[in-house]
């Protein structure tokens, strides 16, 4: 395989908007498949303050030539101030897998 994958974390408020961002990218083949997770609760630092919130968490499973469109539709689309945007490269996979992703986002 000469493209190289990464799996893509992005903190939602909530379902709804972790919906809406998911079809968004996926529309736009930017990614090949979102995972939303249920309902968590995080912890954090903002504006000097610990807060703490229930969030969704979406898994985004892409490439690399589309990581910066991707990270550029997800801040335009996300109502965060600072929308986590966190890529962590797949280091293996099922060979059938990442031949699909490829496809799906080229």
């Amino acid at each position: 395989m000469s493209a190289s994958y990464h799996l893509v974390f992005c903190s939602c408020p909530d379902k709804n908007t972790a919906k809406a961002i998911a079809e968004k990218v996926l529309r736009a083949r930017l990614a090949a498949c979102v995972n939303i997770g249920a309902p968590s609760t995080s912890m954090y630092w903002w504006d000097d303050h610990l807060h703490s919130d229930e969030e969704v968490i979406l898994n985004i499973k892409t490439t690399t030539p589309q990581l910066e469109a991707l990270f550029e539709m997800v801040k335009a689309a996300h109502p965060y101030d600072v929308a986590e945007l966190i890529a962590m490269p797949i280091e293996a996979g099922s060979e059938a897998y990442l031949q699909w992703l490829t496809e799906v986002t080229s």
